[in-house]
């Protein structure tokens, strides 16, 4: 099933010029000399579920998303946290026009439940010798419990309370992106359907979408905009970085290599707050 391009907004009002810097620096890298997802993060477990999340997690440091100040999130199995509530929506919605504070490095219908899967991880550690959390989606299937196809991916926030109040850098790190939706979203065999979506938002007016969210193939390994090829502020491929000071991610202070990605993107100011909703009879 075809799903049209999403059209990638950010909000200028409250991101400003800097966030649109950001897609300038995703470069395309020929392969990954190292593996983008860091280890460790693991001392806690999601159990083996669909469609489920935790309580509040404590992070164990503050951090400032848009002006907000946060010390817990919700980790949701479908790819994302989310600081205001728990999420069990499994076909990702679009955003950049959600009114949901979220965080997603791989918003789809993550199923743990397979033979095959792991079970989503999370927990403290370090990142350089600063205080970081992160959360492990290694190796999980989709729905319905199929594992097949795996992905890998993780959410990195590191401390940087060094520099100020509240200040943190978040990172999405891939390894392997094989599938792209679950059947309930449409997909078949883990392709096509309502397919996954990364980035974040801060539930009112500033947002950002990667390049390939809800195109069939575009993220997965091998497509046009592979979130295993690329990266930000990085030298490894499949590592995208943001600092995120005074509350706002900023762009990266050098650009590896030149892209083409911004032609692949459109600004606009936020629109009204839109989500696609779960469809009815296809889980309990």
């Amino acid at each position: 099933m075809a799903t049209s391009t999403v059209l990638k907004k950010l909000s200028i009002a409250a991101a400003g010029a800097a966030v649109l810097a950001l897609g300038s620096a995703f470069a395309t890298t020929q392969s990954a000399e190292a593996a983008a997802m860091r280890s460790g993060f693991n001392a806690s477990t999601l159990p083996a579920n669909d469609d489920g999340s935790t309580g509040a997690v404590n992070i164990g440091f503050d951090v400032n998303f848009f002006g907000v100040n946060f010390s817990s999130l919700f980790v949701n199995n479908n790819g994302n946290v989310t600081l205001d509530a728990p999420l069990s929506t499994f076909t990702p919605f679009n955003i950049v026009t959600t009114g949901r504070q979220i965080i997603a490095p791989f918003f789809a219908d993550v199923d743990t439940r397979g033979a095959g899967s792991a079970q989503v991880t999370y927990g403290t550690g370090t990142v350089d010798g600063r205080q970081a959390f992160g959360v492990n989606w290694d190796n999980v299937g989709y729905f319905d419990s199929r594992s097949d196809r795996l992905n890998s991916f993780q959410l990195v926030l590191v401390d940087r309370s060094d520099i100020g109040a509240g200040e943190f850098d978040m990172e999405f790190n891939y390894d392997q992106i094989q599938w792209e939706a679950g059947s309930a979203s449409g997909g078949s065999g883990g392709l096509g359907g309502s397919s996954a979506r990364a980035g974040y938002s801060n539930g009112t007016d500033a947002s950002y979408e990667f390049p390939g969210s809800a195109v069939n193939g575009a993220l997965l390994d091998g497509g046009p905009n592979a979130l295993i090829s690329s990266r930000l502020d990085s030298d490894v491929a499949g590592r995208y970085g943001f600092f995120v000071r005074g509350g706002v991610p900023e762009s990266p202070e050098s650009v590896p290599e030149p892209a083409s990605v911004l032609g692949l993107m459109a600004v606009s100011a936020l629109g009204a707050t839109s989500k696609l909703k779960r469809k009815q009879g296809q889980k309990a």
